[in-house]
């Protein structure tokens, strides 16, 4: 079985990580920085991002010319933050991905379009959802490259076409399983990034663990009204796939919608916060484009309301959080 990762990030570097692990699995791995895959060709690990993983070079195969990299592979999966995404595979054209399997491992919307990755999928490269998927659950990269346990579910509309690719991504630390509801995992995904920022942020300010906890409370709540109204169905959102990758991005110390939050609760501009980081918080770009959806939808957004004050409309940081705090119960 052939696979292609597009992206050379620390969850890109992850999952090639786990897929190397299946001795049958080749991994075709491109990355836009020219050094880089020269540097993984000679030393086989990623210079910039989870430096300690080694990789076998019969196992791994690193590109920078895209359509060679996808060229004769069944699954190609997709890596590289929501923002650049489109830009980042804009040489490929349409009959390049015919009859391949799309994987999205991006928990964004593109922003111009406001779209999720797989109506982007399906509008600019006709790639039908039943031969898309959607990496869900908590997942933080760091975690995986330690080989700590963790629990991934991959949401394909064609369930069948979803286990095959769960298999690819079981290992003896990853655990996966199957659902349908891609949709759901792909707005539930950007949602629970608003909220660990917006975490962040009233940490920076001061709140504590009480409060975190009244937050998250909350959020999941407006995730549902939220989901129920774009894609209804019937699911279960205390699930790990929705719930269980709210907790980790709103909790956990490798979040950097969560970090990215907290330097702004603590005076940060964005533009210092996001230089510092030298990672990308696609929190920040989400919470414009599902303020912007919400426009229509008309739903009771209140965390989603606070970011975007905050961030977009520049408004004091204390007098939104005040604004919140007696919107939430």
């Amino acid at each position: 079985m052939k696979v292609t990762v597009i992206g050379g990030g620390s969850w890109a570097t992850a999952l090639v990580k786990v897929l190397s692990e299946n001795h049958q699995t080749k991994v075709k791995w491109w990355m836009r920085n020219h050094d880089a895959v020269e540097h993984i060709r000679k030393h086989h690990h990623n210079p910039k991002y989870l430096s300690s993983i080694e990789f076998h070079p019969s196992r791994v195969k690193p590109y920078y010319n895209l359509k060679e990299a996808i060229k004769n592979t069944d699954w190609v999966i997709l890596a590289v933050p929501a923002a650049f995404l489109a830009e980042a595979i804009s040489s490929i054209k349409k009959e390049d991905l015919k009859d391949k399997f799309l994987v999205s491992a991006v928990k964004g919307m593109i922003p111009k379009t406001n779209e999720l990755i797989s109506d982007f999928l399906l509008n600019q490269y006709d790639i039908p959802l039943s031969h898309q998927c959607a990496i869900a659950g908590p997942c933080h990269a760091e975690e995986v490259a330690a080989e700590k346990q963790s629990y991934l579910t991959i949401a394909a509309p064609d369930l069948e076409v979803g286990e095959r690719f769960a298999k690819l991504l079981s290992c003896r630390y990853v655990n996966t399983s199957a659902i349908t509801d891609l949709y759901g995992v792909e707005v539930s995904a950007v949602m629970k990034n608003i909220v660990a920022l917006a975490c962040g942020i009233t940490h920076g300010l001061g709140a504590g663990d009480n409060f975190q906890a009244v937050m998250v409370s909350n959020a999941m709540l407006e995730i549902k009204r939220f989901v129920n109204q774009i894609a209804p169905l019937e699911r279960e959102l205390i699930s790990s796939a929705y719930l269980g990758d709210l907790l980790v991005t709103a909790y956990s110390q490798f979040s950097r919608n969560r970090t990215f939050g907290n330097m702004i609760g603590r005076g940060y501009s964005v533009k210092t916060a996001q230089m510092e980081m030298n990672m990308v918080a696609e929190g920040y770009y989400a919470v414009k484009s599902i303020y912007e959806i919400n426009q229509k939808a008309k739903v009771e957004l209140p965390i989603v309301n606070f970011a975007h004050a905050i961030l977009y409309k520049k408004n004091s940081l204390k007098k939104e959080f005040n604004s919140l705090k007696v919107k939430l119960s």
